[in-house]
């Protein structure tokens, strides 16, 4: 096996097609995070992307994008921001992710979100979660049906504000993908102030964010495009979305609403516009990414298993890192009560900021 590492616009044409025909016939890779073009707009907000192209009997396999960072530590392309990763791969394609990065030159890469299902990264699994996702495959009237049995009594509540949006004063206006600026502005702000509010870290503080998501939000393309859409009640703008899609899945990647009009739930109504519109537009699934809220279990028909680990080659790197995971372990398993938990939190506080900032 061989594997070079390239920049996502150094790619040949061949190299593109095979990308495409892996994703055409990969299961759950017609996901956006799985686009070319979402590898070439990471390369362009931050200057350590790179796509691991890899080889056997000098016909290319399988791409993994990754982010290289400092002292070859790499971490999934688009940073904490991605919230799918893994490999673009040939069917029956088989590895190992510790084989893949040996050939690479990569010592270690930090996964959280990889696709669960994906065996080369399964020996590296420290733990798992789920993405839920709207199953819109059976068309929008089938999943409002699907899902008003399955929770009757959250879409009771969803039926009762949306009587009270369509009473609203002044009335309301949807917007699937709006052209206007000032849309993707009101979100960031809003973001930016629940952040403060809430004491998260602000993820639009970083240069490389602000780039990769204006970047996106500007694309349109058949296979790819970003996806801006708004909630206007009266008038205002109450709710908006940020996201992505292909042609056939659409990404739910940064909501937001104002609390002002917190009575009508703009956040859920603009979704369920979001999905009435999407499905009419070819889209068969909108990702919600990872999280157990309960207006993802309420919509979501299905799960796509993801996992968090990290993969490492034989090197100086992984050495030092598999010491301080080790000791973070260590101590969690230690009879220290509370306590014993924080060297864990601590490592992977450091990872996520790390991740944010390595560029």
């Amino acid at each position: 096996m061989q594997a070079d590492l390239k920049r996502p616009s150094e790619l040949t044409e061949a190299e593109r097609g095979a990308w495409a025909a892996f994703r055409a016939a990969g299961p759950l890779l017609d996901i956006p995070y799985f686009a070319p073009e979402f590898a070439q707009a990471c390369e362009q907000a931050r200057g350590d992307a790179r796509v691991a192209v890899i080889r056997r009997g000098g016909a290319v396999r399988a791409f993994l994008p990754l982010h290289t960072g400092r002292v070859g530590y790499a971490r999934p392309l688009g940073g904490p921001l991605g919230d799918y990763h893994g490999l673009i791969a040939e069917p029956g394609f088989g590895a190992q992710a510790t084989d893949i990065l040996r050939a690479a030159g990569v010592p270690v890469f930090e996964f959280h979100s990889v696709l669960a299902a994906q065996a080369a990264f399964r020996p590296h699994h420290a733990w798992r979660d789920g993405s839920w996702v709207v199953d819109l495959s059976q068309g929008y009237d089938s999943f409002i049906e699907a899902r008003s049995a399955a929770e009757a009594k959250a879409f009771r509540n969803i039926r009762s504000r949306r009587r009270k949006l369509e009473e609203a004063e002044g009335g309301f206006e949807f917007i699937l993908d709006d052209p206007d600026p000032a849309v993707f502005e009101t979100m960031v702000a809003w973001k930016r102030a629940q952040y403060r509010r809430t004491g998260v870290f602000d993820v639009f503080s970083v240069g490389w964010t602000n780039r990769l998501m204006r970047d996106i939000a500007g694309r349109r393309g058949d296979g790819f495009a970003g996806c801006v859409s708004s909630l206007r009640i009266g008038g205002r703008i109450a709710a908006v979305h940020v996201g992505m899609r292909s042609a056939t899945a659409m990404h739910y990647w940064f909501p937001a609403y104002d609390p002002a009009f917190s009575n009508y739930g703009p956040g859920l109504a603009l979704l369920l516009e979001i999905a009435r519109g999407s499905a009419a537009q070819g889209v068969t699934a909108i990702h919600l990414g990872p999280g157990d809220y309960d207006f993802k279990q309420h919509l979501g028909g299905y799960q796509i298993g993801l996992a968090a680990g990290c993969a490492a080659a034989p090197s100086m790197v992984a050495a030092l890192r598999g010491v301080t995971t080790r000791m973070a372990g260590a101590l969690e398993r230690a009879p220290l009560g509370p306590v014993s938990a924080w060297p864990g939190k601590a490592l992977r506080k450091i990872d996520r900021l790390a991740a944010f900032y390595a560029a």
